[in-house]
């Protein structure tokens, strides 16, 4: 991918969740939510602060973030989807989201 966010910007690949099943009833992908989990793919430089200096994002590629559900504004690239937030949107790293996938 050759994109590069401007600003506090960041690009997520939301994080797919198992299927749903409720009660022994599958539920079909139209009703089922979008997961509010993701993996940021790049980052901007940062924002700038009213004296002129950049202030560095918090998160880096690699990361898994939480996420508000209506936040953003999602966009294709190269046939996958992603979404793309503004730092601020973000609502916080998962620190171990390493561990967990392994598991």
């Amino acid at each position: 991918m050759n994109v590069r966010p401007l600003h506090d910007r960041i690009i997520i690949q939301r994080l797919e969740e198992g299927e749903q099943n409720v009660g022994g009833i599958i539920i079909p992908d139209t009703a089922k939510e979008k997961p509010q989990q993701g993996k940021v793919i790049a980052t901007g430089t940062g924002k700038v602060r009213d004296d002129g200096t950049r202030q560095l994002p918090d998160v880096k590629a690699g990361d898994l973030i939480l996420f508000g559900k209506y936040s953003g504004q999602e966009i294709k690239l190269d046939g996958e989807d992603y979404l793309i937030v503004r730092e601020d949107e973000v609502l916080g790293v998962i620190e171990d989201g390493e561990m967990k996938k392994k598991k």
